[in-house]
């Protein structure tokens, strides 16, 4: 059968979305990108704020369309909503056939098999002979569902007093080394799983119930999944979780990330190492001397904050204080030089006010990160805050969040002015998506996706391929990005 998928989300989701297209073409199914062609359509969505959860439903609509229209049989809803939201998913929309949880990721082949699949399929095997493929994204919009069909808040009412009423199980799932992935990422960059679920309580955030608790992979698993993928031509390792820095600590490992950085470092063919998702109480001096010594670790930081009015941080149940960010910050940047910062904040939770608001821009003003990003507060049940009145209203939390962006543009675009003339290496990632003369690359204080990247002018692009290393000049700046010319291949 001919299996297509569409993965939303984060790149956590993505590796869940790779895990079921590897476990499908193991099982002798042909991947394909063309939703119109598929016999079976997945859609692996995400829960974590309402415009997710909104963008999920359209996209699972949109989906259905194709058992009309095209070819799909059977239409597979996985990921966070099927966690969160499982019983009204099938009672609200009866073109779903399979729904899978978080924690039911090997069940993929017998939902694409349905009633005719062998029961006691074994999902996960022997190593992987998937090849790469170009990102399996077919979806590009929402098209436009019956309004009536469209409202994530109604999953959200109905979820009180239905089947998917809290407590359930936690699911407890974990790929390893040997599982059959299918890279939906570029051929020279991969992302690592080192860790599912999490334990903290933040006050905002639903993950620790549909993730279920923290669990960190065993080293030699991933230093043996490393090392495949280094084999299969990929350079750029982006370990990730929910709190990649918490890593070994559930298995009473002390200092295992920064044994497992340097061992990583030691694996030929790989040349930058990531980390993403940080912690801020769980980043400690040895993390950060491995990140210094590493000559393929990238010195780059992403460590989420959230906010930096400690009434602010109280009330999400945060750890840490402005007082202590300050210093942390401070720690990681002279253990760390030349660090890259990248940080996420949120911005109208309830209760917050306008010096909370300016508190924290004068946070941003003060560190000078690299790259920042800011959501608007969403109101989730089953969350503490849900017990909080929302009254920032939306046009206020928009306007802070448009305030607090519109700085840190200013910020960046000082700092990137005064780069000019720089030279530094980059890797190519390949055509601009809006130039195909124009080359898009990346520094190592750039990661794939979320951050800005380096224009690369005045070449042939012919010349060039994606996971090429080049050393480029600046030769000018817009706004977040980089303008460069190549100078040698690296």
């Amino acid at each position: 059968m001919k299996i297509g998928l569409v993965s939303l989300g984060c790149p956590k989701n993505l590796v869940d979305s790779e895990v079921m297209l590897g476990l499908a073409q193991q099982a002798g199914h042909e991947l394909t990108q063309d939703a119109s062609q598929a016999d079976v359509l997945v859609v692996n969505t995400c829960a974590f704020i309402d415009s997710a959860k909104q963008e999920s439903i359209n996209t699972i609509l949109e989906m259905a369309r194709h058992k009309k229209d095209g070819a799909c049989q059977r239409l597979i809803v996985t990921g966070c909503l099927a966690e969160r939201y499982r019983e009204e998913l099938k009672a609200e929309m009866p073109e779903i056939d399979a729904v899978l949880g978080t924690g039911e990721v090997p069940d993929i082949v017998r939902a694409i098999g349905g009633a005719q699949a062998i029961a006691g399929v074994q999902a996960i095997s022997g190593g992987s002979t998937a090849p790469f493929v170009s990102p399996l994204t077919f979806f590009t919009g929402a098209g436009t569902p019956p309004p009536a069909r469209t409202d994530a808040d109604a999953f959200a009412a109905a979820s009180h007093g239905r089947g998917s009423a809290w407590p359930r199980a936690l699911p407890e799932y974990l790929y390893d080394a040997d599982t059959p992935r299918v890279l939906a990422t570029p051929g020279h960059d991969a992302y690592v799983k080192i860790a599912e679920g999490c334990d903290y309580k933040c006050a905002f955030c639903i993950i620790p119930t549909l993730r279920g608790h923290y669990r960190s992979r065993p080293a030699v698993s991933i230093v043996q999944e490393a090392r495949a993928l280094a084999a299969r031509g990929v350079k750029e390792l982006l370990l990730i979780s929910q709190d990649t820095t918490f890593y070994g600590i559930d298995r009473q490992e002390r200092g295992a990330l920064a044994r497992l950085l340097r061992e990583l470092n030691t694996i030929d063919g790989l040349e930058w190492i990531r980390l993403l998702y940080l912690y801020p109480t769980t980043i400690d001096d040895e993390t950060l001397a491995a990140m210094a010594e590493g000559d393929k670790v990238c010195k780059y930081i992403d460590l989420p904050l959230q906010h930096a009015s400690n009434q602010v941080l109280k009330r999400m149940k945060r750890p840490g204080t402005r007082q202590h960010y300050d210093q942390l910050l401070t720690r990681i940047r002279n253990r760390v030089p030349g660090v890259a910062l990248r940080t996420t904040f949120i911005v109208g939770f309830p209760g917050e006010s306008e010096a909370d608001l300016d508190e924290l821009r004068g946070f941003v003003s003060d560190h000078a990160f690299d790259h920042v990003g800011v959501f608007t507060y969403s109101h989730e049940e089953g969350t503490s805050a849900h017990s909080f009145e929302d009254d920032v209203p939306a046009r206020i939390k928009a306007g802070r969040r448009n305030r607090l962006m519109g700085l840190q543009k200013r910020l960046v675009a000082k700092r990137n002015r005064q780069r000019v003339g720089d030279r530094v290496r980059a890797v190519v990632d390949g055509p601009a998506a809006d130039h195909e003369l124009v080359l898009r690359a990346r520094l190592a204080s750039q990661a794939p996706e979320i951050d800005a990247a380096v224009y690369l002018t005045d070449c042939d692009p012919s010349a060039y391929h994606p996971g090429d290393f080049v050393e480029v000049e600046i030769v000018g700046a817009r706004d977040y990005d980089l303008i460069a010319r190549p100078v040698t291949v690296v």
